[in-house]
């Protein structure tokens, strides 16, 4: 089943020794009318089982990021319409214009009223330059701070998805006030009155991906990835050129297991065999069940308790000195 699911899609390098066998079999089994090799597609399928333990088992950094990077990967307009019923999307940061980079609105989750909000990119030309790649400009953050206020006067909680390789640099983005966009969102979340569960679903570059990327519980699917600065960008950077951009991902640490690791995520959510884009329908079963499980485990009865737990949460983060100037110095 496997290899007809992966027939139609993007056939990463690593993974080129398993299609090349899946191809095998399929060409066998064209042929198990007329001889009997029943016996050899067997074997053939169960060291393509061991061949595929083997390798995702043991996936470099890179190679997650490329995952999440895939095409075909479910994005956020994905998860909604599979996760969540009775979806009205709102659009518009009542300044500027509406950010298709940045969906969201109200839905139901397991019969329950939540605002859900994400980056949405892509998947031909004509969409990602509509979505602008699932890099947001200001509006986008704007739109996504209404909505969250919103949430909070209605007393709904709150579920970001994390889908983007960074806000949008150009000049026009600045000038609308980019950095005080996300800035206000940071401010907003760390105080929000009602729960949020932010899930990495994809990408998760930079302030772009913090802009709405502050909660009670941070989940983050296992081929993911989330850190300051994209790979590429960094290897631009420390080594001015992106060749060492394997070695880059290697040195920023940005998988799940290492943030989780770091307390920086909560929870792993598990993918199938693979990557999402595999199976989305499990991946959405799963992801639906973790997110409220995480969202039962939030005590909101006490807004003070709330708002004082996610403090301590981020400000627990990272490891820091405090250096006490003497008379010598």
């Amino acid at each position: 089943m496997a290899s007809d699911k992966r027939s139609s899609t993007l056939v990463l390098d690593f993974e080129k020794p398993i299609v090349e066998l899946e191809s095998k079999i399929n060409e066998m089994r064209s042929m198990a009318d007329s001889l009997d090799i029943a016996h050899e597609i067997d074997l053939l399928e169960s060291k393509i089982e061991g061949l595929r333990s083997e390798v995702y088992s043991k996936l470099t950094r890179w190679q997650r990021v490329q995952i999440a990077r895939h095409p075909q990967r479910p994005q956020t307009l994905d998860y909604i319409d599979n996760m969540f019923s009775d979806f009205v999307e709102l659009h518009g940061d009542r300044q500027v214009r509406d950010d298709p980079a940045i969906v969201g609105g109200l839905a139901r989750l397991n019969g329950d009223s939540v605002m859900v909000i994400g980056h949405q990119k892509g998947r031909d030309t004509k969409s990602n330059l509509l979505r602008n790649f699932g890099m947001p400009n200001p509006e986008g953050y704007r739109k996504a701070f209404r909505l969250m206020q919103l949430a909070e006067k209605f007393r709904k909680p709150v579920i970001t998805l994390i889908d983007t390789p960074g806000a949008y640099p150009g000049i026009e983005a600045e000038e609308r006030g980019q950095a005080e966009a996300i800035a206000r969102n940071l401010q907003l979340m760390s105080r929000l009155r009602v729960p949020i569960v932010v899930v990495i679903i994809g990408e998760g570059a930079s302030g772009g991906a913090l802009g709405i990327g502050i909660g009670d519980r941070i989940l983050m699917l296992e081929n993911s990835w989330y850190s300051v600065i994209a790979p590429e960008s960094c290897s631009s950077i420390l080594w001015r050129s992106w060749d060492y951009k394997e070695q880059a991902a290697e040195a920023l640490r940005l998988s799940a297991s290492d943030l989780k690791e770091f307390s920086v995520i909560d929870r792993i959510v598990p993918e199938p065999v693979g990557g999402a884009h595999i199976d989305p329908e499990q991946m959405y079963r799963t992801l639906q069940e973790c997110i409220g499980k995480e969202l039962s485990a939030i005590d909101s009865d006490d807004d003070a308790a709330l708002i004082s737990k996610r403090c301590e949460k981020f400000c627990a983060m990272g490891i820091w000195t405090e250096h006490q100037p003497t008379q010598d110095n």
